[in-house]
């Protein structure tokens, strides 16, 4: 095979010509043809109607909280009276039935427990007018 010597071949011209003097007025040409930026006005009267539409909507929820809060606290916790009685209305359950739910050592527990003064029990068979109700059951 033959050496290949790129240099002594013949070369072939592009069609392709830069005009003279073309990049360097090519900037300035293309800063010509830019359309001019011109800022954004922005009125005063614009900038007060977003300022004065953040101020009404904090207003708003300061206000709103404290409402809120008061139709929340309306749930209250349910009273022992209360409880009870629904209970005795709504139960099916006797004392006879719950007492014979209970085993001996919830029974043993409760009397280790639960001490009463003479003074409550005179206070509360002094003011229980179903005295007899109780002494019968």
């Amino acid at each position: 095979m033959k050496a290949f010597k790129l240099e002594n071949e013949p070369k072939i011209e592009s069609g392709f010509k830069t005009p003279d003097h073309y990049f360097e007025n090519f900037s300035a040409k293309v800063l010509q043809q830019l359309p001019k930026e011109e800022p954004k006005v922005i009125s005063i009267f614009q900038k007060k109607k977003i300022v004065i539409m953040m101020v009404a909507a904090i207003l708003i929820v300061a206000l709103m909280i404290p409402i809120l809060n008061t139709y929340s606290n309306k749930t209250k916790e349910l009273d022992s009276a209360t409880l009870e009685n629904y209970l005795t209305e709504q139960s099916n359950m006797t004392q006879y039935d719950l007492i014979s739910e209970l085993q001996p050592e919830d029974i043993n527990k409760m009397k280790t427990t639960v001490v009463l003064e003479d003074k409550t029990v005179e206070d509360i068979l002094a003011t229980n007018s179903n005295l007899e109700h109780l002494i019968l059951e």
